[in-house]
């Protein structure tokens, strides 16, 4: 019945991605005031917020990514879309702490079930190569659709801070009615069900989904480079904003509305990250790991030098630098960490794999965030930050290891193609 709606697949990708960086930009920015002034949350509870959505994400990430890979890559992600903009409709307009909860479990689930499941989609629908290309790009427009989100959310929150919330929830909800009608999918072929009942071939796709892992020493350096990003980056997500009010004047801007600072602050950092990503997209190679995984070297040195600088800075004006570097080159290393992973997977296990990624991602910020929270509290804020920045030094060990095999597999096919 819709069939003739269905629009081309690189289109649809690059409307998600646009359409779910403007409502989520508008959301964030004033989520954290939202649950700390009209939710009147603890920061007990507002750490448990952050816990609980982490924990939702990790226990439901591999069951979605093969439900991704047994069922339907597009019924998956359209289901994530709608789960996403019911938990953040819940938060907007229950402004207590048990909702919020709730919420975080619902949008957490609904986030699993897009995770993993839109990578392989488009890489199903139009090639793995142009896909980790297209990631660079669809990058550029996210972030460009998250300065028109956080600029609205200045002007649509100035008297009410729920709004954006409530306003973003609705645009969430609307991505997933309108791929019901637009998005196609022709390159998906489901994992062979053999004889296998329901939970038996899910349970027969995850493992061969882990065989795959297994099977490549390379992706599992670069899984444990994931994990050592998830463990660094809770820590300063909950912690950075806290760093710059306890220790500097905050700038008064538009009526001193601190609202505006700090969304003035991401939108510098987004249309910075334009241009980064740009670069990144012409100078480094998409369709080769070695060359991925030498920019995520260079990244991932840069992301622990500025975080070890925005800890223990005395200047402003060097801080509120430092955090610019740091924001640039976490969005950076986004894409080029999605298609470091997408490198030669099996079609029937790809949403598999890449959950399994975000499971690991999920994992490091669980154990991560309550770590360094603690550290903050018997220490201090600034320890607390320079700890996240350290934790990303393994991370750089693995990355050279990987690439280490990078170069082995390579050197070994230049072998192959000689002897025949």
């Amino acid at each position: 019945m819709f069939s003739s709606l269905k629009v081309d697949a690189t289109k649809v990708y690059l409307f998600i991605e646009f359409t779910a960086s403007a409502f989520f930009s508008m959301m964030f920015v004033t989520t954290s005031l939202y649950e700390a002034t009209v939710a009147g949350l603890t920061p007990l509870q507002l750490v448990l917020v952050g816990t609980t959505l982490e924990v939702a994400a990790f226990v439901f990430e591999i069951p979605t990514g093969v439900v991704a890979d047994v069922y339907s890559r597009r019924l998956s992600i359209i289901i994530g879309y709608f789960l996403m903009g019911l938990g953040f409709l819940i938060e907007g307009f229950f402004p207590a702490f048990i909702p919020i909860l709730l919420a975080q479990v619902i949008w957490g689930l609904g986030y699993t079930f897009t995770s993993g499941a839109t990578q392989a989609w488009i890489s199903d629908e139009i090639g793995e190569e142009p896909a980790n290309q297209l990631f660079l790009r669809a990058t550029r427009v996210g972030l460009t659709a998250s300065l028109i989100g956080m600029g609205l959310a200045m002007f649509i929150g100035a008297n009410d801070v729920a709004l954006p919330i409530q306003f973003g929830s609705a645009g969430v909800l609307a991505i997933g009615l309108v791929l019901i009608f637009i998005m196609p999918e022709t390159g998906y072929q489901p994992a062979s069900r053999e004889d296998r009942n329901n939970w038996q071939h899910m349970w027969h796709t995850f493992n061969q989904g882990l065989m795959s892992v297994r099977a490549r020493p390379r992706l599992i350096n670069i899984l444990g480079v994931g994990l050592f990003y998830g463990l660094y980056s809770e820590g300063f997500d909950r912690l950075w904003v806290k760093h710059l009010i306890d220790n500097f004047e905050i700038p008064v801007i538009f009526g001193n509305n601190q609202v505006a600072f700090f969304a003035v602050l991401r939108i510098t950092a987004s249309m910075l990250t334009i241009f980064a990503i740009r670069f990144v997209e012409k100078r480094v190679d998409s369709g080769s790991p070695l060359a991925i995984g030498r920019a995520m070297l260079i990244v991932t040195g840069l992301i622990a030098f500025a975080l070890v600088g925005f800890a223990i800075s005395p200047l402003l004006p060097v801080t509120l630098g430092l955090y610019l570097v740091i924001n640039i080159f976490r969005s950076v290393s986004s894409p080029l960490y999605s298609g470091w992973v997408n490198q030669k997977l099996d079609p029937q296990t790809r949403a598999t794999v890449h959950s399994m990624a975000g499971q690991v991602d999920a994992f490091g910020q669980i154990a991560g965030g309550p770590s360094v929270g603690l550290i903050a509290k018997f220490l201090s804020v600034v320890a607390a930050i320079t700890t996240s920045g350290l934790l990303l030094l393994p991370a750089m060990l693995l990355i050279g290891k990987a690439n280490s095999r990078s170069m082995q597999e390579a050197d070994a096919g230049e072998f192959e193609s000689v002897s025949e």
